[in-house]
């Protein structure tokens, strides 16, 4: 899937690709023709970049239900002819994920719209998936001669099927159709189960890598054999060299970590770092995030992020203003583990990110965090910044709660839009510090305590504002 193209953050699609509270307000008191075509063109053109974790179907579902909006457009988009030549997940998986919410709405078209699909779509899986979660026994019933007409009835149409109700991620259908009577129907998911499960068996009983008996060396040998076919092994090796080595095997260890192949000295930089938290691995480090060998550095600096304890802590301070990946990792450790003493290179490495990388950089999640764990109060116009300007729902969350320790005005501002947020845990932020003197708040706080969709934290967080013993709204 290409990255895909977001709007600048002031206008009403680009607040609604981001998934923003304000997006839903801006969109209820926009023209009702322009909210629709831009929720339209968000979740008939996913704008996550990430969408296996961000979360944004139930968001722009409640949209479509406050503007009282129509699905043709969704079913257009389902059952285009490009169904059947692009058929990534990320192409329909946002809009079913709609459909689904929109079914436990009591929208009886999106449940039909999920059935029809389901029957002839080739992202068929997904839709079913929504469906076993919201349809009833007879709706899911009357999918079973479709989906199973799917798989020929020879040795490579068995063995797909047989993977495909093994790796169901909602298996209720496929327990539903085993209890079928009909020879076609029950008896090839029961025999499609079981082939699964002997599989299952097999591949546990044909385990590969390690062996008890093997040798410090042997450990390396895999990593390295692992590292030549394009398999990152440094981690399984290391906790394979705590399980085999020995006190004696240090000097060997010690020397493949400084100047042994690539992969064995990956799986000693890990296992010096974290398995037994030997102090020469700092110099070791530092020696390997400068080297020649990108991979090498890239392990080096995995390593020390994993590293516990002061020692790690005190040379991250000494490493923290170093302009490459090492200063970087370091700054987010001091993020993660540092004390008040680190806040002035924390911020600045927040400030680096943003001015250096943008409102997206991979590394700006844990300096984010680091922000509000220290409480760093003169990081918040920053913080604004990234709540306000980044693509990614998770990252806006974290500035949040950011946000949350660092700035005063947050329950009367940010926190307000937070709570309808397409993120769970940006909306539980903010039911629990949004100022409940603005009529919007407690008027949200009411409809998210009654909404049957609602994550079970955001509830309790709402309970907390609005229960017997919470002050009145």
């Amino acid at each position: 899937m290409f990255d895909p193209f977001i709007a600048p953050s002031g206008t009403l699609l680009g607040l609604l690709q981001r998934g923003r509270g304000d997006g839903t307000l801006h969109a209820l008191a926009a023209p009702r023709p322009e909210a629709l075509a831009a929720l339209h063109h968000c979740v008939l053109s996913d704008p996550r970049h990430d969408w296996q974790v961000e979360n944004r179907s139930l968001y722009y579902a409640r949209l479509y239900l406050d503007l009282d909006g129509g699905i043709e457009e969704i079913e257009r988009h389902l059952f285009d002819a490009d169904d059947h030549l692009d058929t990534e997940d990320s192409r329909t998986g946002l809009a079913l994920a709609v459909l689904g919410h929109l079914a436990s709405y009591g929208r009886d078209d999106a449940l039909d719209l999920l059935r029809r699909y389901a029957a002839t779509g080739s992202n068929w899986a997904w839709a079913l998936d929504e469906l076993a979660l919201r349809d009833d026994d007879a709706g899911l019933r009357s999918l079973a001669v479709p989906v199973l007409a799917r798989f020929p009835d020879d040795a490579e149409g068995r063995a797909e099927l047989a993977a495909t109700v093994r790796d169901a991620f909602e298996p209720r259908p496929w327990r539903l159709w085993a209890d079928d009577p009909r020879e076609s129907v029950g008896a090839r998911v029961r025999a499609a189960s079981e082939q699964g499960s002997f599989d299952r068996w097999q591949r546990q009983m044909r385990p590969g890598g390690p062996r008890p008996g093997w040798s410090v060396q042997a450990v390396f040998d895999w990593a390295q054999e692992g590292l030549d076919r394009g398999s990152v092994l440094h981690v399984p090796a290391a906790r394979c060299l705590s399980a085999v080595a020995g006190p004696e095997d240090r000097p060997v260890i010690v020397e493949a970590a400084r100047s042994g192949p690539e992969g064995a000295r990956c799986a000693a930089l890990h296992y010096l770092a974290a398995e037994v938290r030997d102090p020469a691995v700092l110099d070791l480090i530092e020696a390997a995030a400068a080297g020649a060998s990108h991979a090498v550095a890239e392990a080096a600096v995995a390593a020390f992020e994993r590293m516990c304890g002061e020692d790690a802590v005190e040379r991250a301070r000494r490493w923290a203003r170093r302009p490459d990946a090492l200063g970087a990792s370091a700054a987010g450790v001091l993020a993660g583990r540092g004390s008040a003493q680190d806040a002035s290179l924390v911020l600045g490495a927040l400030r680096d990110a943003v001015r250096g990388e943008g409102p997206d950089a991979l590394r700006l999640w844990t300096l984010v965090d680091g922000a509000g764990r220290l409480g760093i109060a003169c990081a918040a116009p920053v913080l604004r910044h990234v709540y306000r300007e980044t693509s990614s729902s998770h990252l806006r969350g974290r500035a949040a709660r950011a946000l949350a320790a660092t700035d005063p005005s947050f329950a009367t501002g940010f926190a307000v839009e937070c709570l309808w947020d397409c993120e769970e845990t940006t909306r539980e932020v903010a039911a629990r510090h949004a100022e409940t003197g603005d009529i919007r708040v407690a008027e949200r706080l009411r409809r998210l305590a009654a909404d049957p969709a609602e994550e079970a934290e955001v509830q309790s967080a709402v309970r907390s504002r609005i229960g017997p013993d919470a002050p009145a709204l």
